[in-house]
């Protein structure tokens, strides 16, 4: 035996076993998930973001053999919901709950932000699309949105609009289709959608930003009515009005929530937890869930929800430029 195959031989015999003291470690720990796995909402229960994260935690609890559970940490803007999700451990069994608001517009409207959405967390996928709609009284006299900018346009300032409070979807995508349509509608906050919708129907405002899930019985039953919805797609539900896009080139909007994890949290575990999702979101059965609540699905790969999450905060970073939002104001 050559000096060379005696290394050879001793390399191996070194090596044997410690690959079976991994592999026996790699049974022992099984495959992932092996324990309750938490999804953190950054809101209290009763949220779009919490009933979807709730609906996913059910089917993927089934899928995994494991226990999915939400855990609502709300307040403060979804500011220490967030927080709790970027300080959990990147081990695959904390993820956080991502939203429009936390992380597409709370970047821009908060200074001093204690998270960078896509520094300190992995994007896994989007959830939910929510369109908008923009509603009006009856007598309200614009019934499409090109008669609605004609009008604005006529009488700068005179018309004014509701919504669920400054700096939220709903305002802030009114403000972009205003700044797109360079027309001028007051801005009318409320601390709620509820109390809005209650003064919209009473007629006390006439025009109100609001999103299809919350407008849709209204609108069905013809106590108000619907000029256009915010995405480019149609909404469920309300198939027979058209997208704002279709008349002003360009203008999509919509509340979202969607799943990321720490920011060390294996690839491996990521890219099953998207795969899993992406797959739930395909099911007729589930996305018939999404359609009763005239909501989207949008499963994306971690690099496409990475993309959608940098160009959201973008298009609002330069709406609360615009504007002049403030937090509260």
């Amino acid at each position: 035996m050559t000096v060379a195959t005696r290394r050879a031989v001793l390399a191996l015999g070194l090596a044997a076993p410690l690959v079976a003291r991994t592999q026996r470690v790699a049974r022992a720990q099984g495959p992932w998930p092996t324990k309750t796995v938490r999804f953190i909402v950054p809101f209290p229960p009763g949220q779009a973001a919490d009933i979807f994260a709730r609906l996913m935690a059910e089917k993927l609890t089934e899928k995994w053999k494991q226990q999915v559970v939400v855990d609502n940490k709300g307040g403060g803007g979804g500011i220490p919901g967030v927080e709790a999700g970027k300080a959990a451990a990147p081990d695959g069994y904390t993820f956080l709950i991502a939203t429009s608001g936390t992380f597409g517009v709370n970047p821009s409207l908060y200074p001093d932000l204690p998270y960078k959405p896509l520094v300190d967390f992995k994007p896994v996928t989007n959830i939910i699309k929510g369109p908008l709609v923009i509603t009006a009284h009856p007598s309200f006299p614009a019934n499409t949105i090109a008669e609605l900018i004609e009008l604005a346009r006529q009488s700068p300032g005179t018309h004014s609009y509701a919504s669920a409070g400054p700096g939220t979807a709903q305002h802030l995508s009114m403000e972009l289709f205003k700044l797109m349509t360079r027309i001028d509608i007051v801005h009318v906050p409320y601390k709620g959608s509820g109390p809005a919708m209650a003064d919209l129907l009473g007629g006390h405002v006439k025009l109100m930003m609001d999103s299809t899930a919350s407008a849709l019985s209204a609108i069905n039953d013809g106590r108000i009515k619907a000029l256009g919805v915010t995405t480019a797609r149609r909404a469920p539900g309300l198939e027979k009005v058209p997208p704002i896009g279709d008349t002003v080139p360009g203008y999509d909007s919509a509340g979202w929530s969607g799943l990321v994890a720490p920011l060390k949290t294996p690839d491996e575990i990521v890219n099953k937890v998207n795969a899993d999702l992406v797959a739930l979101m395909r099911d007729p059965a589930i996305l018939k869930q999404f359609e009763d609540r005239a909501t989207l699905a949008d499963p994306l790969t971690p690099a496409e929800f990475a993309a959608f999450m940098a160009k959201d905060m973008a298009t609002w970073a330069e709406v609360v430029k615009a504007t002049s939002t403030k937090p509260g104001t």
